[in-house]
């Protein structure tokens, strides 16, 4: 299983980025190619500007899936926005993790 983490700082209007976390998160969820492949979670900090995002998928199919949908495109353009430029982004391999996640 390979992941991305994804962080940047905004502190902008937080309607407008929840909004656009709740809309790629509901596309994904309502993409019948990817239920049980693909998973995203989204969190803020302590610091209430931190952003972190944890993308994870099954194959490299399933990310080229993803990355070939409009409501990728679309919400990579906002996080691009949210960001002020390229966030910062790590890609990793899954090793080991505890159940449920």
């Amino acid at each position: 299983m390979r992941g991305i983490t994804i962080t940047y700082k905004y502190s902008g209007n937080e309607e407008d980025w929840q909004t656009a976390v709740s809309d790629f998160i509901a596309a994904i969820d309502s993409d019948p190619e990817v239920v049980g492949k693909f998973t995203y979670q989204v969190a803020t900090a302590d610091d209430n500007e931190t952003r972190f995002h944890w993308g994870r998928w099954d194959s490299a199919e399933t990310l080229a899936h993803v990355q070939s949908q409009k409501y990728f495109n679309t919400f990579a353009g906002k996080v691009r926005d949210f960001a002020g430029g390229t966030p910062s982004a790590t890609g990793h391999d899954i090793l080991h993790k505890t159940n449920g996640w």
